[in-house]
């Protein structure tokens, strides 16, 4: 009798065991698309403004859920092409206040060597091979003080895999050479701090809260001067296709009004 109960006891205990949570748990689990994929339904993009797109947005029942806070704003514009706009699939990222800091340094070739021991192992750049043709970086990076996670260097560099742009609620650094170098940022305003120190990266490719936003990776971002809408995968076709619609009517509208005013046809109307 005493085998058999205590049988029974490990077995009750296996049992609450097995139905305890985990200590951790995704709840929005992205998904992966292929780069083939991801080109096409951005192409379907190409040209429109946002506010085609906020319209577009409505027509599937979406009115303000995924417009970006309007204090997250473009670094510069082109008033003549408007090489500020752009078009492409989120790839996001998260990053962090640490729960350590600097200690004070005898020299500075001890700084270079802490700082880069920090890039290793807490800046971890695993994130940049997703970064590729049509894709725009979205960085969580709210409550970061001051930290200038993007800058004139590794933007660039993300820039030359194909990158079409970054949406940071927060801010990069460097502007003066971000704006030279015509790489579209969209944030909150300019920082200053370097990486070491300040932050670490969280996660890439989860779920993240950008302007008060909900981005998920393979979500579709367009930007420019009236700011940031976010496409949701699930409605990107639908959308598009309303915003054509909308922005035709448009266009067409205004070309007459182009033709009383006898003021040539810009880009903008044909």
């Amino acid at each position: 009798m005493k085998h058999i109960a205590i049988f029974f006891f490990l077995a009750g205990l296996a049992a609450a065991q097995a139905q305890e949570p985990p200590f951790s748990r995704q709840y929005l689990p992205g998904k992966s698309y292929s780069q083939q994929e991801n080109e096409a339904l951005v192409k379907k993009f190409h040209g429109l403004r946002v506010t085609d797109v906020v319209d577009g947005l409505d027509v599937v029942g979406l009115q303000d859920v995924t417009i970006l806070d309007s204090a997250i704003k473009p670094l510069w514009r082109d008033e003549e092409k408007f090489t500020h706009r752009i078009y492409g699939v989120a790839v996001t990222l998260r990053i962090v206040p640490p729960q350590e800091r600097a200690p004070i340094f005898g020299s500075h070739d001890e700084f270079a060597r802490w700082e880069s021991h920090w890039y290793e192992t807490r800046i971890p750049g695993d994130f940049e091979n997703f970064l590729k043709p049509d894709t725009i970086l979205v960085i969580d990076a709210s409550r970061t003080r001051d930290a200038g996670f993007c800058g004139s260097n590794n933007a660039l560099g993300w820039f030359t895999r194909g990158m079409r742009g970054i949406v940071i609620d927060g801010g990069c650094r460097d502007s003066d050479e971000v704006i030279l170098e015509r790489i579209p940022v969209y944030q909150r305003g300019s920082t200053r701090g370097i990486d070491p120190g300040r932050v670490v990266i969280e996660s890439y490719n989860n779920p993240v809260n950008i302007g008060g936003v909900l981005v998920m990776p393979g979500d579709i971002i367009v930007a420019d001067t009236e700011g940031v809408a976010v496409v949701p995968r699930a409605t990107a076709e639908a959308v598009a296709a309303a915003a054509h619609r909308i922005q035709d009517g448009d266009k067409e509208g205004r070309r007459e009004l182009y033709e009383r005013l006898k003021r040539p046809p810009d880009f903008t109307v044909k």
